[in-house]
């Protein structure tokens, strides 16, 4: 079953300055729910003022949805496993560096989940084997070459 994914993106001008590359990166995202999310590109990129700090730049976007994408498959998967999970933490890095074209790409997104569970506890081998589990099923794993890393913390 096909699904439909909906992202609205709206960036205006703010200067006579554009072709002078002398313009704010800083636009919206708006997606079906209502949210409304501040993006620019990422000051690492462009510098400050023509990016806006405060806004998500899209290679962070990109970490974190394939963060929420692991850590959703893994719930899903505990769940079905009878693990109880009270708490899930990640601080997920990607890294920027050039790939085997040449170009620049988050070539790498380590995530470092950190898990909490309630009653029962998986054992290594079983908490390796749902990561591996989620790892396989996630949605935006597949969908990437990024290299996926996952190093559970804790236990």
């Amino acid at each position: 079953m096909a699904h439909l994914h909906t992202a609205r993106i709206l960036w205006e001008s703010n200067t006579e300055d554009f072709t002078k590359n002398q313009y704010s990166r800083a636009h919206h995202w708006s997606f079906d729910g209502g949210q409304t999310v501040l993006a620019s590109s990422s000051p690492d990129v462009v510098r400050v003022p023509f990016s806006d700090p405060a806004g998500v730049d899209p290679e962070e976007a990109l970490v974190a949805a394939i963060s929420s994408c692991h850590m959703l498959t893994f719930l899903y998967h505990a769940a079905k496993s009878g693990f109880s999970v009270q708490r899930y933490e990640d601080n997920a890095e990607g890294l920027m560096a050039k790939n085997e074209e040449g170009r620049f790409a988050i070539t790498r997104c380590t995530l470092k989940p950190l898990i909490q569970f309630m009653d029962k506890q998986p054992s290594r081998v079983e908490l390796d084997h749902l990561h591996h589990l989620a790892h396989e099923e996630c949605f935006i794993a597949n969908s990437v070459k990024t290299e996926i890393i996952c190093e559970p913390q804790g236990m």
